[in-house]
């Protein structure tokens, strides 16, 4: 069988996913693993609609299709989730339609799941059958368990094919609904002080509701907010994958455009940060992906902290867990305060005003306050993730990365540091063997022992 094999790595045949991929080529001869290079040329495919064509024409003529990636800030890189809204654009959905897809993905794990499910949700909209996906860790191949497993899934995913097997969606369609907002008029204006204000929008049209919106929260405030469009600003391409960022960050990009001077004096210099975009398909647009993405010449290391945040966004937000959940996260690892999500799925014009003029009125406010919002799993699980791989391989290449987490205790919690923890888990575990002390342990100091800390807190409160 053929299977058409969508790269979407910027480094092409260099990827490491490429690598999980030739492995398949030699382990399953017998099908035809046809590899086509789309982050890579996502240039020549945005300017050459035949190159494009081509693409299209060749998944027409394949059994499956398997999208296969690394990871880029929660998500596929800029230049794959350009190349998936193309395929709207040019009304290329039917060549998609019943092909069997599944996902080959490489990563730290670090929040593989929100790419996922992007990916499997663009599969249901295009009506394909999907099967399964592969999140590898980037060194699995080199581990003969994890190999065995991979194994599994690719005879999986081509039995589905060979079988015609059943499959079932997971997402629903997204639904937006077709309403013009028209604003009113400001009443009151909030005074944000001696604080920045800047608001980064990705306006492709001025009459549109986000543009208005936009407008909007800027007539908010009574002092200077800025606005600066994606569209406006010179980016000359996406996050190359390359790595040089890693020993001091100084990207492959300084001064061949605006991006970098942009994030460091503009967005950087900020107290209050207003992002603004069109949903477009299951995310944001390709021109906000290339934003995030080419934020990683600072690594891993947060950049916004302390900052408060708000999202303006135009489109059927409720209906995309996933993307709200992505949101939620790049603001809790900054960590910055997310102080809401403003969008004009209401329908109405009056509410919209409401939430937008509260909206600028709360961010100053917490401004003021110096508040961030205490992190959840996203922003923990994320933090430690980075945290264990900056300790051990990745620092290697990420020193930058390394300085920056040992300057700032970020390495101080592993659990090893924790001597009184260690002690007490080497001498409890053997008495807790005598029947006497485990019953007076569990019966009747476990719950006062537990509540003794707060008990100290909560006594000298005046």
């Amino acid at each position: 069988m053929k299977i058409t094999v969508l790269n979407g790595s910027p480094k092409g045949d260099q990827s490491v996913t490429m690598q999980y991929v030739h492995f398949l080529q030699k382990k399953f001869p017998q099908h035809e693993l046809k590899i086509v290079n789309i982050t890579h040329r996502i240039n020549k495919f945005e300017k050459d609609e035949q190159a494009f064509q081509e693409v299209i024409t060749e998944v027409a003529s394949s059994d499956g299709v398997l999208w296969a990636f690394p990871l880029y800030v929660m998500l596929v890189a800029a230049g794959y989730k350009r190349f998936i809204e193309l395929i709207w654009e040019r009304k290329a959905q039917e060549a998609f339609k019943d092909k069997y897809a599944a996902i080959i993905a490489t990563s730290i794990h670090f929040y593989d799941h929100t790419a996922l499910n992007y990916i499997h949700g663009i599969c249901d909209d295009l009506n394909m059958k999907y099967v399964d996906a592969f999140s590898a860790e980037m060194l699995d191949l080199t581990r003969e368990p994890q190999r065995q497993k991979f194994l599994l899934f690719a005879e999986n995913y081509f039995d589905a094919i060979e079988h015609a097997r059943p499959t079932f969606k997971a997402y629903p369609p997204v639904n937006a609904q077709s309403f013009t907002y028209t604003p009113g008029s400001s009443e009151t204006r909030i005074d944000a002080g001696n604080k920045k204000v800047i608001i980064v929008a990705d306006i492709e049209d001025e009459q549109s509701n986000l543009a208005k919106m936009v407008a909007r929260v800027q007539q908010a405030f009574s002092g200077k907010a800025e606005i600066h469009n994606l569209r406006q600003l010179d980016m000359k391409g996406g996050c190359l994958g390359c790595i040089r960022c890693g020993y001091d960050n100084t990207c492959v990009w300084e001064g061949k455009d605006e991006y970098i001077d942009f994030y460091r004096n503009t967005v950087q210099t900020a107290d209050i940060l207003i992002f603004a975009g069109n949903i477009h398909d299951r995310y944001l647009s390709s021109r906000w992906k290339m934003f995030f993405d080419r934020s990683f010449f600072n690594g891993h290391v947060p950049t916004l902290g302390g900052k408060q945040i708000g999202w303006i966004l135009s489109g059927p937000l409720s209906q995309l867990a996933n993307l709200r959940q992505i949101l939620e996260a790049y603001t809790e690892l900054q960590p910055a305060n997310l102080v809401d999500i403003v969008s004009d799925e209401c329908a109405d014009s009056s509410q919209i005003d409401a939430r937008l003029e509260a909206l600028a009125a709360n961010l100053v406010r917490l401004t003021e306050k110096q508040y961030v919002m205490p992190t959840t799993y996203l922003g923990v699980g994320g933090a430690k993730i980075f945290r264990d791989g900056i300790w051990g391989r990745m620092r290697i290449v990420f020193q930058a990365d390394y300085k920056y987490y040992k300057a700032h205790g970020a390495f101080d919690d592993f659990p090893q540091k924790d001597y009184v923890g260690r002690l007490l888990a080497l001498v409890v575990p053997p008495l807790l063997k005598i029947p006497a002390f485990r019953k007076r342990v569990y019966t009747q100091e476990m719950i006062p022992g537990m509540l003794r800390p707060y008990k100290k807190v909560l006594e000298q409160v005046s």
